[in-house]
């Protein structure tokens, strides 16, 4: 094993371990530190000898193959907590890259469903096929609760308070938090364990799953993301929608109707206030629209 692949070993376990990271994140900051292996393989370079102008001329490689300035800047991160681990670890002396700056990045606001279009979603879902119930559950938990798709395919029946209105959420970094809770999704959530869950053929492991598929095993993000997708074509939605949407959705309907910002950040697990501000920026884009269409200059 070579001093990189064994450093990226350790890195690894430091973040499953100590810092609690879910598999997506930690896949995501091992590819990152794989390339810059690669790079600094071909350059002769250990973790210990690498120096900031290697790591300058690495990021310039990003940039020459085209990867836009949000996938360098995620990459830059990769690294950065790579070396800050190496050097609490005593592997190295300093870190170079302390130096390096993130490339600007345009703040790219995301799409957003109108309250008519979630219910015409809604509305469409099949009830008479067993999975619409499931499906009209998983939609309206995903909106009215904000979930991320990874909370919703791991919601258990234990995480369900419905008697206190909340439900409990393990999010990022196995973090916990509480989330109010509609009458409505305790309704669909209902309907759907007593009439079509209980009839399945649940296997193993999953009996505490909430929502399930044909087969009674718990349900992939990939199969959240088709559900959706083909909500959207039936519909005839041309926006480009994902689970993420709903959860977008949401947040921007509580800032529009006055909801605390720091109440919406706790609801949706943020750890920073600033990834909640989003949000402001879509309301102020909401209520320009809104001024515009009525305004008397922009009539004519």
């Amino acid at each position: 094993m070579s001093v990189w692949e064994r450093y990226i070993k350790d890195f690894v376990s430091y973040l499953k371990i100590e810092k609690g990271l879910s598999e997506n994140s930690i896949l995501a900051y091992s590819n990152d530190v794989e390339k810059l292996k690669e790079y600094c393989n071909g350059i002769s370079r250990v973790p210990e000898t690498v120096n900031y102008n290697d790591l300058k001329l690495f990021i310039g490689e990003l940039y020459d193959l085209g990867l836009s300035a949000r996938s360098q800047a995620r990459i830059i991160s990769g690294i950065k907590q790579f070396f800050a681990y190496l050097l609490l670890e005593n592997y190295i002396n300093s870190d170079h890259s302390e130096l390096l700056e993130q490339p600007k990045i345009g703040r790219k606001l995301p799409e957003v469903l109108t309250i008519e279009e979630i219910d015409a979603l809604i509305a469409a879902i099949d009830l008479s096929k067993d999975e619409g119930h499931r499906n009209r559950a998983i939609l309206e938990t995903l909106y009215s609760c904000g979930l991320r798709v990874s909370e919703l395919v791991n919601l258990r029946f234990s995480d369900l308070y419905f008697d206190e209105g909340f439900i409990r959420v393990i999010g990022k970094g196995n973090k916990e938090r509480l989330v109010p809770v509609s009458p409505q999704v305790e309704k669909e959530i209902n309907l759907y364990t007593e009439h079509i869950r209980k009839h399945l053929d649940i296997k193993k492991g999953n009996e505490q799953v909430v929502f399930l598929n044909r087969r009674g095993s718990m349900l992939t993000r990939v199969m959240i993301f088709t559900i959706i997708k083909q909500l959207a074509e039936h519909v005839g939605l041309k926006k480009n929608i994902s689970p993420h949407t709903f959860r977008h959705s949401f947040a921007t309907h509580l800032i529009e109707g006055g909801a605390n910002l720091r109440a919406i950040q706790e609801m949706l697990g943020h750890e920073s206030i600033t990834t909640t501000e989003i949000y402001t920026h879509l309301d102020q884009r909401y209520l320009r629209d809104a001024i515009l269409s009525f305004h008397p200059r922009n009539n004519e």
